[in-house]
């Protein structure tokens, strides 16, 4: 299967192993990959600056470089959430309303298009989940705890197929990390505040590496991890399926 692989700003510039441990885990699976090289950003950090038509020019190279693949698969759920649910404000042609339906998560692609069921991976550590905002209440990537349903996770469903793991729940599972984007820059005392008691919540299960499937939050996470000086490691979860160790 050839698809097209977007890889987040943030990713491309701090991060570049989660792109290469997403590129590989794909190309592990029988899958095609392509990196299109004039990816810029998707526009969301304009939108969530109240810029989002200082953004459509973003919006329409993204369109213009991705609309020829069958799937756009990005290690990120508000990337992937901001593409389907923000470019509703240009000319809906065929090639942006492919591209809105086609974005998916890395979990959404690996479960819901490839359905996958198993993993060639090991991770013997105590791992916890960090459950995005975007990704949750955004892509539905799992049931948020204000919602009485089934319980369900994309991203526990396949760090379950990791051999070795340990997944530990912390006591409040779907509780932001203050991250939010530019509510970080904008609310920096409650930010960092509510990334301590994330740290903590998950810290006093005994997690060794906190995983997620955005970057941003636990780029958020690790800051403060290190500031105060603690052991504990994050992951980006696509790091973890390609058996990539702390």
């Amino acid at each position: 299967m050839k698809v097209g692989l977007f890889i987040p700003c943030y990713i491309d510039q701090f991060y570049p192993q989660v792109g290469i441990a997403t590129l590989e885990l794909l190309e592990k699976l029988g899958c095609q990959v392509v990196y299109p090289t004039g990816q810029t950003c998707c526009g969301q950090p304009m939108a969530n600056s109240g810029c989002e038509r200082d953004a459509v020019a973003a919006y329409h190279h993204f369109v213009q470089l991705f609309h020829a693949f069958d799937h756009v698969v990005t290690p990120s759920g508000s990337c992937a959430y901001h593409v389907r649910n923000h470019y509703d404000i240009v000319e809906q042609t065929e090639e942006v309303k492919k591209i809105r339906d086609n974005v998916l998560d890395l979990s959404e692609f690996l479960l819901d298009i490839l359905k996958v069921e198993s993993l060639d991976s090991r991770f013997p550590y105590k791992v916890g989940l960090h459950q995005s905002c975007h990704g949750l209440r955004g892509l539905r990537l799992g049931q948020g705890s204000e919602r009485a349903l089934e319980k369900s996770s994309k991203l526990d469903t396949l760090l379950r197929m990791v051999d070795g793991i340990e997944l530990v729940e912390p006591s409040r599972p779907d509780e932001c990390c203050g991250f939010g984007g530019t509510f970080a820059i904008n609310e920096p005392a409650i930010s960092v505040k509510m990334g301590k008691d994330r740290i903590a919540d998950h810290e006093n299960k005994g997690v060794e590496v906190v995983t997620a499937g955005d970057m941003s939050c636990l780029m958020h996470l690790e800051g403060i991890i290190r500031r105060q000086k603690k052991k504990i490691k994050v992951k980006h979860i696509a790091e973890i399926l390609n058996g990539t160790q702390p």
